[in-house]
């Protein structure tokens, strides 16, 4: 199902709590709602359709992927650049890694480890700092 977009920084500035196997409707719904944004969005985090759990989307190019409980184990190449978001106006500043590898579960509640570079990479990054209530 397509959600609202979550513009309130307040909510957005808290921390995320685990997903369980009872939150893939989560994922679905954030599938939907990336689909009927994609002219202005390429990743999205639970917290920006109003749910507060670990669970992110990023589009790697020609997948997207949903992210359960995603946990960056590994990282490399920092370097600065600007970035904007659906939930905020305008751009800002922030460090970023140029490689990244990602553990997480999938829909079958099955962990996964992805290697992601470039701009997938920055996406991540992007998604996973909403769960901690880090808005750039």
């Amino acid at each position: 199902m397509v959600k609202q977009i979550v513009r309130d920084v307040i909510f957005l500035g808290q921390k995320s709590e685990p997903a369980t196997r009872d939150d893939l409707q989560t994922g679905r719904d954030l599938q939907d709602t990336l689909n009927a944004n994609r002219s202005r969005c390429v990743g999205m985090a639970a917290n920006m359709i109003g749910v507060k759990k670990n669970i992110i989307i990023v589009n790697i190019g020609n997948m997207d992927i949903v992210m359960f409980n995603p946990v960056i184990v590994s990282k490399s190449g920092p370097y600065e650049t600007d970035e904007g978001c659906l939930s905020l106006d305008g751009v800002r500043r922030t460090e970023r890694y140029k490689k990244i590898e990602v553990e997480y579960f999938d829909f079958s509640w099955k962990k996964q480890r992805l290697k992601l570079r470039d701009w997938p990479a920055q996406i991540a990054q992007h998604e996973i700092d909403h769960l901690s209530g880090r808005i750039i």
